[in-house]
């Protein structure tokens, strides 16, 4: 894992989070190389002890926010409004959930109630 491109961008926040390393190092490699977002950048979420991704689509201007973890974590509420505090409060942040089989299942989380689309 150390020799691929992206490790040295990851290294500190995976090396400050372990046990989050394998999703946001999964997450990040999927957004730039497979989806190819543009001005990404890592984010430190001290308060969720991992880190986030931050970037935009190629055919958006709208910054859109990650927050990888994986399949067999348990997530709490306070979790995830301390990542829309550490984010800057955006309308809404993604959950990567990440599985052992290399699949990733992308979750829209929106703050407050969001009447769903007809």
């Amino acid at each position: 894992m150390n020799q691929h491109p992206s490790y040295t961008v990851l290294e500190p926040l995976m090396a400050k989070y372990p046990r989050a390393s394998g999703s946001l190092f999964q997450a990040y490699n999927d957004i730039v190389y497979a989806q190819e977002w543009c001005d990404v950048e890592v984010v430190d979420l001290e308060k969720c002890a991992r880190g986030a991704i931050k970037g935009r689509k190629k055919s958006s201007n709208v910054d859109m926010h990650i927050v990888p973890c994986t399949l067999s974590e348990k997530l709490s509420t306070q979790l995830l409004n301390d990542a829309f505090v550490s984010l800057g409060e955006p309308s809404e942040i993604y959950l990567a959930t990440t599985s052992e089989d290399a699949s990733i299942v992308y979750y829209k989380i929106s703050t407050g109630i969001v009447k769903p689309p007809m």
